[in-house]
């Protein structure tokens, strides 16, 4: 016998992997992607009530071709996201930069009131909206649609480049003032590259919201004003819209994964 050998050996069994994270991270993915592939099954069902499966068709997509009413208020939304998130994106970053910078009572008062729309209910907004419009005897229609978009974007895109700034380095603008720079090259050769990426997510989210907004564009829309969720809401009355609903809904949610990827590869390529 060894004189160095140990009488006693203890065996270290290798702990074996939980498969729980894995059965819950699937169950979440479940939940949340199931009525996507059900909304879409039922866009090529023959079925109009979607009970049941009756065949493969097209003929949703192709009354949805021919639905002038739906294209109508999808470029109207399209346009009216566009233009609200290009003025939002531009009050929101100067907004944001004069939170950062400044520091009185006026500018406690400016950020109360930039949370203010992130904290109201939209159902209030919207009524709150109404009542200013009203009281000021202005027309519902597209200028009101695009005022009260305006409105609760700048508040998203002012608190995205807010915590953009926190991490900016004040030092870098004063070395570029120092090299000579004037403070507009200073903005667009410092400030502006740094910023870029908050701006972009700010702008991003904005039209998003603009995109998708529902509530207040019900009380401030008018004749002629009709956005895609006020007419898909309305054509969800009747049943006999509601294959057509899903067939544009399954055109979105492809539109919507095909712009997450492109901005992936996009992101992975640049990085």
């Amino acid at each position: 016998m060894r004189a160095n050998s140990c009488p006693f050996v203890v065996k270290i069994r290798p702990m074996k992997r939980s498969r729980l994270p894995a059965l819950a991270t699937l169950l979440v993915l479940v939940f949340l992607h199931a009525p996507l592939v059900v909304l879409v099954g039922n866009s090529f069902n023959a079925s109009r009530f979607g009970g049941e499966w009756e065949g493969f068709t097209w003929q949703w997509y192709e009354r949805l071709w021919q639905a002038d009413d739906i294209w109508d208020s999808l470029w109207l939304t399209l346009k009216l996201a566009l233009g609200s998130t290009l003025l939002a994106t531009v009050l929101g970053t100067l907004s944001a930069w004069a939170l950062h910078h400044f520091s009185s009572r006026l500018q406690r008062l400016h950020r109360g009131l930039m949370l203010l729309p992130l904290m109201m209910p939209e159902v209030l907004m919207g009524m709150a909206l109404l009542s200013l419009f009203t009281a000021l005897g202005v027309q519902t229609g597209m200028m009101t649609l695009w005022a009260a978009h305006v409105t609760f974007c700048v508040s998203y895109v002012a608190m995205v480049v807010l915590g953009r700034l926190r991490g900016f380095d004040p030092h870098l603008l004063e070395a570029a003032r120092d090299l000579g720079a004037s403070p507009w090259q200073a903005a667009r050769r410092v400030v502006l590259p740094l910023l870029l990426p908050g701006i972009l997510a700010g702008a991003l989210l904005a039209f998003t919201l603009s995109l998708d907004d529902f509530v207040i564009s019900f009380f401030v829309s008018g004749p002629g004003s009709t956005t895609l969720p006020l007419r898909i809401a309305s054509m969800m009355k009747t049943s006999r819209s509601l294959p057509v609903i899903n067939a544009l809904s399954t055109l979105l949610i492809s539109a919507t994964f095909l712009f997450a990827t492109l901005a992936f590869r996009l992101n992975r390529a640049r990085s």
